[in-house]
């Protein structure tokens, strides 16, 4: 969930709040246009792909020499908005015909087709005669292109009185067509400002979960992070916009690139970050921000992960995350001592919480913890109004049971159950992690325990390594073992 409705940032609060006040109607209207914006920045020496040509009238489309274009190239409207009326084209056949992102042919007379349909608005702003151009197709920077279906992931920032707030990464998907745009299904990542590591997905403004990969997406580093923050505090100055979205590429050859600007950039980043826009904005409105550096060091200081700040209070970047297989062999600790026991777990992400089987438990010191359970119907299906009136009943008891730390009803589809849960100190690839853990059946289960994703910061699932599953039945007792 998001930290606080309170923090979030609605579109009224948006235009009223920040937009109005901040971005001239000149600079917005500059920013709209697509052209006069690559013209002010080009100005200033910040870079922004090629355009090839410009297409402004009937005659210009009748004028229009296929021979004239390279064999990849992107054609926009030059008032569009939400990525419609973009044509990306990747590639031309000996027949003369071009491939599009879905792989169609593309005839010099579609494209003319095209060129009308933006000259007549069918995508512009208000639905008013548009004007079109062509530019260049450009190319991943080959860091980029393991996570990236089609076309050039894009990183939106938000900047506002010189502070980069916020940041997303967004994804072309083969629901959006090779584009990065979230309203026709691209995937948004949210990124921590101070290291530039991404964090959570979204799709369709839901969360996502994503299926693991050899290129997990939690915790990538994004290159040249330093260069895009930098960049994009620029584009601002030049641009007279006081608040803004900046969309940036890192393109093979040239590093970041600016792709355009936005005066009303959406309010979907918020998701993807899990935090909201509004108090990142009151916290550095008013700021005598002097310099880009100043802008970047308020950022980072302010806006970053509390986790990857020093006692000194110095942004210092996290440990490489430690591939794990999506099943591993784990220590699970006595609860009373160093002495441990090995246990085959399943790496879940799609579960929130660890859990771990009766019997494994008992074998670790929770043998009173599993025998007080028994008296009550835990892990079983029920109805909901049970499960809470199970639930109470137990809440009242562990008072007097050290043991069981927690007692919850968990409710889904498939009707409710209780789950009792035990502190837990588990170790995995060589970290340990302290955790609590719900007592469930699993005997009847190829793995005695799932570690669920609260219990895998600082690691990345890659399932397409292999894991050879040990025996688990029965499970042997613990044995001593060093701390660590």
């Amino acid at each position: 969930m998001l930290k606080s409705s309170k923090s979030l940032l609605g579109m009224n609060s948006r235009n009223l709040e920040f937009v109005h006040p901040s971005n001239a109607k000149r600079a917005v209207q500059i920013a709209d246009n697509k052209l006069l914006t690559k013209q002010v920045l080009q100005k200033h020496d910040i870079p922004v792909p090629k355009v090839y040509s410009v297409i402004g009238t009937k005659k210009d489309i009748n004028a229009f020499s296929a021979d004239s274009l390279p064999d990849s190239f992107v054609l926009k409207p030059n008032r569009g908005f939400g990525g419609e009326g973009i044509l990306i084209v990747y590639a031309r056949k000996k027949n003369g015909y071009w491939i599009d992102s879905d792989k169609n042919e593309i005839s010099s007379d579609d494209i003319k087709s095209h060129l009308q349909d933006i000259l007549d608005g069918r995508f512009s702003l208000s639905d008013t005669p548009d004007i079109a151009f062509f530019e260049e197709r450009l190319v991943n920077d080959p860091l980029l292109k393991s996570i990236a279906y089609k076309g050039v992931p894009d990183i939106r920032v938000i900047v506002y009185n010189k502070v980069p707030i916020m940041a997303m990464m967004r994804l072309p998907t083969p629901e959006s067509h090779g584009k990065a745009n979230l309203h026709m299904g691209g995937i948004g990542i949210g990124i921590d400002i101070a290291t530039g590591r991404t964090t959570r997905a979204i799709q369709y403004d839901e969360l996502l979960v994503l299926p693991g990969g050899v290129t997990p997406l939690d915790g990538f580093k994004i290159p040249m992070w330093e260069d895009i923050l930098q960049l994009a505090i620029r584009a601002q100055q030049v641009s007279d916009l006081g608040y803004l979205g900046i969309d940036i590429v890192l393109v093979k050859d040239k590093g970041p690139v600016v792709l355009e600007l936005n005066a009303h950039p959406g309010l979907s980043i918020q998701i993807a970050n899990m935090t909201g826009l509004k108090e990142r904005l009151l916290r550095v409105r008013g700021l005598d921000v002097d310099s880009i550096e100043k802008g970047i060091r308020v950022a980072k200081e302010l806006f970053s992960d509390h986790s990857l700040i020093d006692r000194e209070g110095t942004v210092v970047a996290p440990d490489e995350p430690k591939i794990i297989r999506s099943s591993e062999s784990v220590y699970v600790y006595h609860k009373n001592g160093d002495d441990r026991m090995k246990v085959n777990a399943r790496i879940d992400s799609g579960a929130k919480t660890t859990s771990l089987d009766l019997e494994h438990a008992r074998l670790i010191g929770f043998d009173d913890a599993v025998e007080f359970l028994k008296e009550y119907p835990v892990g079983s299906p029920m109805t909901a109004t049970k499960a809470e009136r199970v639930r109470t009943k137990i809440a009242k008891q562990i008072k007097s049971h050290p043991d069981i730390v927690r007692v919850r009803a968990i409710h889904s589809a498939s009707g409710s159950t209780v789950r009792a849960y035990i502190p837990l100190t588990i170790k995995l690839k060589n970290k340990k992690v302290k955790t609590v853990a719900a007592l469930i059946d699993r005997s009847h289960l190829k793995f005695p325990m799932i570690i669920g994703r609260k219990d895998l910061k600082g690691f990345l699932v890659d399932p397409a390594l292999e894991h050879t599953v040990q025996d688990v039945t029965p499970p042997s007792p613990p044995t001593g073992g060093p701390s660590s």
